[in-house]
């Protein structure tokens, strides 16, 4: 088991604790009086942990799918919360994927102008990525991700145990958004992950190794540009192409898929520019082969992929701002151009490889 460190935010600093006792953590929080926001997925499965536990006042379940990502879904658990008693004392206790900790540090944040909340990932995306870094955010009108703040728990608690009840689709997720990190980096863990690709299906509990190394990585970054101002950018490399691809599919490409295909474009968007040469896209593809998934997009489509790009929160008046690659561990913020060519780039390298993706 990985071990547990701390994360300095100007907030406050903060624990990420890797543990095997998931229901004996769970009373101890009952016990100090929080409340729990759960996904319904994860209350169906591990009841055992929770029904007997936590009594149905302090007990909030939702459903974690993007479209609770909204004020009106905020609003709402925000007043089943001030009918419960909620406190300025109270802290609550978020079980779930990005999606219910993104809802319930938005509302921590704004509720009596800032509660404290900690944090149970159960997904490999939450566990290697989203869990630590203060975002909080929520989607408005076809815009993702275009509201929220800066708002970090108070403690995560990482059990790897939820990763067993992940289907094959929410693994691939997570592993996209861990190649994202060693891309950046210019991890080894880019080639190691490719090489065990299979394995770490048959045995998720090899899954510690490399979630330490995701972390480690965005724990460095953010730890220099918590508020996104510099370095920490580069992590948009592959979501602004990603988040697209997210939008024109209704959620159903899962956000990690999405974004190494993200990646996949920002990289042939890379070779089109001379940034990179055609060895170099070569194998950083082979690298994100098995995680892509399989997509081709239609004229109509591609029309809808381009509006979501423009509706990209980074862009500024000169085009869309995204993150290209001269290589692992050479990212570059650029500015390009919403044209023709930006489309027919996007179309050819999605549409040209689709057949070889699963």
């Amino acid at each position: 088991m990985p071990n547990s460190f701390s994360v300095r935010s100007l907030f406050r600093e903060y624990s990420v604790e890797f543990i095997d006792n998931l229901k004996q953590r769970i009373r101890s929080l009952v016990d100090k009086g929080h409340f729990f926001v759960i996904d319904a997925g994860v209350y169906d499965l591990y009841q055992d942990c929770f029904k007997t536990v936590v009594s149905k006042d302090a007990l909030f379940i939702e459903e974690a799918i993007e479209k609770a990502k909204t004020f009106e879904n905020s609003y709402s658990l925000i007043k089943r919360l001030m009918a419960s008693g909620v406190r300025k004392n109270t802290t609550l206790v978020a079980v779930g994927g990005g999606v219910i900790q993104d809802l319930t540090a938005f509302v921590s944040s704004i509720l009596f102008r800032g509660i404290e909340w900690m944090f149970f990932p159960t997904t490999l995306l939450a566990q290697a990525d989203s869990c630590i870094g203060s975002k909080t955010s929520i989607n408005m009108e076809g815009y993702k991700n275009i509201l929220g703040n800066f708002y970090p728990p108070s403690k995560i608690f990482i059990d790897l145990k939820f990763l067993e009840s992940l289907n094959d689709g929410d693994i691939k997720s997570g592993i996209g958004e861990m190649m994202h990190f060693y891309f950046v980096a210019g991890s080894p863990y880019a080639e190691k992950i490719a090489t065990h690709y299979q394995e770490l299906f048959a045995g998720r509990e090899w899954f510690g190794e490399y979630i330490d190394a995701s972390l480690a990585i965005k724990k460095d970054v953010i730890e220099r540009d918590e508020f996104d101002k510099g370095e920490r950018n580069l992590f948009n490399y592959g979501h602004t192409f990603g988040h697209a691809i997210e939008t024109i599919t209704d959620y159903k490409v899962p956000h990690g898929q999405a974004v190494t295909l993200g990646m996949d474009i920002a990289n042939y968007i890379s070779l089109q520019r001379g940034m990179i040469d055609l060895e170099i896209f070569g194998r950083m593809r082979q690298i994100l082969m098995n995680n892509l998934p399989k997509l081709e997009i239609s004229d109509e489509q591609m029309d809808r992929y381009m509006d979501a790009l423009s509706k990209d929160k980074k862009n500024t008046n000169q085009g869309l701002t995204c993150i290209l690659t001269e290589g692992p561990g050479r990212m570059k913020r650029v500015c390009i151009p919403m044209d023709e060519p930006l489309r027919n780039m996007i179309g050819s390298c999605v549409n040209h490889y689709a057949v070889n993706r699963s």
